[in-house]
């Protein structure tokens, strides 16, 4: 009989780069993000993919399985362990492939992240407006996986939460941002009307705008709710809804300009500045009381006279920034400075614990006693601070923040990320375990969208702009992570939480796609800033972005159109449209539209670049006639983007390429043995034609071909 006592089977995730592979042994080598190697044996109904995106059909590479697995090549393997005294065996059963190639992430492509952002903006309208009416009056906050509202009771009140409609008139202002579909942006206007009317109070006695909590949605009419009624906040103002109430009209701001909504976001700093701010020992108070406006009322309970990093951190990714964007404005740019300098003095908490302190006393002493944080660290939160760092440095370049950015990207991994199957933990305890060294769970090892959100931004932005390659390795493992685990193909949108290996975790209120946590927001932003740092700071491919503002709403008719704080001389905007006609009428380095007068709104279309591309290839499709553009050198770095250029413009099926070369530096060898390849693949009805002036080494190279044509020399 076999002694089972010690046999131990289980189903896990292990993530990693492959060190080699036997063909002859059915197994492999994975190294995992912190060093450690796994000898992966191939079961024999082994099934593999390549992760896809929202709306894209299933990529089953089962046959090519064994050739993909190349050294270097990163991987999810899904599969059972078996243990058993003296001996394992790691048997994987499904492979999900990062990379379409070698090197070659998926979601580095030009369109990945629109394309989701679309997607995801999709699921919420379907969901919050099934018959194409956006009448917020029908918003509800909770949205099950499917994407359908619950259903109501009979007589029963229901609860429309400020923030909720605010973050996702935010995500979808900026779906519109990527993708220029008006249905996205009318949502968006329309949402914030409904804000405007419903849940804000503009005091003009006092100057002030604040918001509601929420409002109640009852048989008889409409019920004002204006202090909190959460349980970490009830009854008192929390800091943080103010904050978010701003996140969705500035963004609609910053597409539309409309000037009502730069006055709300200026008399809500006012209310700020006036009842939060502690003007001896700075910062801002978490929490005031809704009677006397004070953060010093003994009615708080556990909240007087506190702050933490959301009343100090949230401002500048939820609205601050994307104020300053729009207007450039000096007192917003201050603002920003001013809560960075505070995050760096007050906030790391090195040699007592890698996290940062996220709760204080009036004094700045810290608070370890209050609620559910204890002593308790929020991942999320320290990736958030080093992410808008790095942002704010563009506009105020400290040294501080440089380094506060860096140390936090350096001592996160080990402690916040799970280095064995991939993606970011939710809340830890922030000391290790006297026993184990190990900073424990708090309440489980599952793991959250928005903070995979904060890894994949924060390393990104890392990577992009410190040219770290250590950072761009981890921005690419926590998108690998989630974009292979949290993109929902059946029903869509992305979901709450996943298991530790990856799996959704579908289980109350976790498993809806709109709650009070969850609202659009942090999905699409994800979007909007992953293709603006890929492509502006990583890949070197331009970013196009859409507005619909009225020129006359406009200061001197000129729209701001820089992407985020980046580093300054990094982007460049290279063309404009207005209703469709290229404009000329821009400032390619201050990034800035003039805009024609005009009463009515206009559809402006802008495209960056980065503003040292060594490559810059354009191409466009009518007519029947392709025309590709290039400018710079097609060398063996810049070879990958070309071929992918070609490889878009030939499936669109055109019956005649023209290739304008005149401006190009250089040319290698095998960019011309692409274009052969494309050319004898297109077929004789095809015509590959060169116009204008080229190389003399690259036309000597296309003539001894005898399969292109030059302009003017055509039969």
């Amino acid at each position: 009989m076999t002694d089972t006592a010690n046999h131990r089977i289980l189903s896990d995730t292990v993530a990693g780069y492959v060190t080699y592979f036997s063909p002859t042994e059915h197994r492999f080598g994975l190294r995992t993000s912190d060093g450690r190697e796994f000898t992966v044996h191939l079961a024999r109904n082994v099934v593999s993919r390549i992760v896809r995106n929202l709306g894209d059909p299933y990529h089953d590479t089962t046959a090519q399985t064994q050739d993909m697995l190349s050294t270097g090549r990163f991987l999810f393997a899904y599969g059972v362990f078996y243990e058993w005294e003296g001996g394992s065996r790691f048997e994987v059963k499904e492979i999900t492939f990062a990379e379409e190639s070698r090197g070659h992430y998926v979601f580095e492509h030009p369109r990945w992240w629109v394309q989701q952002a679309a997607e995801i903006a999709d699921f919420y309208l379907r969901g919050q407006f099934p018959d194409g009416e956006y009448d917020w009056r029908h918003y509800r906050t909770q949205l099950t996986l499917d994407g359908a509202q619950l259903p109501e009771h009979a007589g029963a009140n229901v609860r429309q939460e400020t923030d909720t409609i605010s973050r996702l008139v935010y995500g979808l202002s900026t779906a519109y941002l990527l993708t220029g579909e008006d249905r996205f942006l009318d949502a968006a206007e329309s949402g914030t009307e409904y804000l405007r009317q419903y849940m804000r109070v503009d005091d003009k006695h006092d100057g002030i705008v604040y918001w509601y909590h929420g409002m109640d949605i009852t048989p008889t009419g409409r019920r004002k709710v204006y202090a909190s009624e959460f349980g970490d906040d009830y009854d008192a103002i929390p800091m943080y809804e103010q904050i978010y109430a701003l996140a969705g009209p500035t963004q609609t701001y910053r597409v539309t300009g409309d000037p009502r909504i730069l006055q709300d976001i200026d008399r809500t700093v006012a209310l700020f500045q006036r009842y939060f701010r502690d003007e001896e020992r700075g910062g801002f108070f978490s929490h005031i009381d809704p009677i006397n406006l004070s953060p010093c009322d003994d009615a708080l309970g556990r909240n007087r006279s506190r702050k933490n990093w959301n009343s100090v951190g949230d401002h500048a990714p939820a609205y601050l920034i994307n104020a300053y964007l729009a207007t450039g404005r000096t007192d917003f740019a201050e603002l920003l400075e001013e809560t960075a300098d505070t995050i760096v003095a007050r906030f790391p908490d090195e040699p007592e614990s890698p996290f940062v302190q996220e709760r204080f006393h009036e004094d700045w002493s810290a608070d370890r006693t209050w609620g559910w944080q204890q002593d308790r660290a929020v991942v999320g939160h320290n990736l958030k601070i080093a992410w808008n760092l790095t942002r704010i440095r563009a506009l105020h370049d400290k040294p501080e923040y440089a380094e506060a950015a860096r140390r936090i990207g350096e001592i996160m991994p080990p402690v916040g990320s799970d280095q064995q199957r991939g993606g970011w933990y939710d809340v830890v305890e922030r000391r290790p375990d006297a026993d184990s060294g190990i900073h424990r769970m708090v309440w489980h090892n599952r793991k959250a969208w928005w903070q995979q959100e904060q890894a994949i931004l924060a390393y990104l932005i890392l990577a992009g702009t410190g040219d770290d390659p250590e950072s761009l390795r981890l921005a690419r493992e926590a998108s690998a992570f989630y974009n292979a685990f949290f993109l929902d193909h059946q029903d869509g949108g992305v979901y709450f939480n996943v298991l530790a290996d990856g799996i959704p975790y579908l289980v109350g209120t976790e498993r809806f796609k709109g709650s009070h946590a969850m609202a659009g927001y942090h999905a699409l932003e994800l979007c909007y800033l992953s293709a603006a740092y890929t492509g502006l700071l990583i890949s070197h491919e331009p970013l196009t972005l859409h507005f619909r503002p009225r020129p006359s709403d406009l200061p001197q008719r000129e729209l701001r159109v820089a992407p985020d704080l980046l580093p300054t001389g990094s982007v460049e905007l290279t063309r404009v449209w207005v209703d469709g006609q290229e404009h000329h009428n821009f400032d390619a380095k201050l990034l800035t539209v003039k805009l024609p007068e005009g009463d009515e709104p206009v559809r402006v279309r802008v495209e960056l670049e980065p503003a040292r591309m060594r490559l810059r290839v354009r191409s466009e499709v009518a007519g029947g006639t392709a025309h590709v553009r290039c400018s710079g050198a097609v060398d063996a770095v810049e070879l990958d983007r070309f071929r992918h250029v070609l490889g878009e413009v030939m499936a669109a099926g055109p019956r005649r390429v023209e290739l304008h070369l005149g401006e190009l530096t250089e040319m290698c060898r095998p960019a011309v043995n692409e274009l052969l390849v494309q050319r004898t693949k297109a077929g004789l009805e095809v015509d590959f034609v060169v116009v204008g002036s080229v190389l003399p080494e690259v036309r000597e190279a296309l003539l001894a071909t005898d399969a292109f044509l030059f302009e003017g020399e055509e039969d």
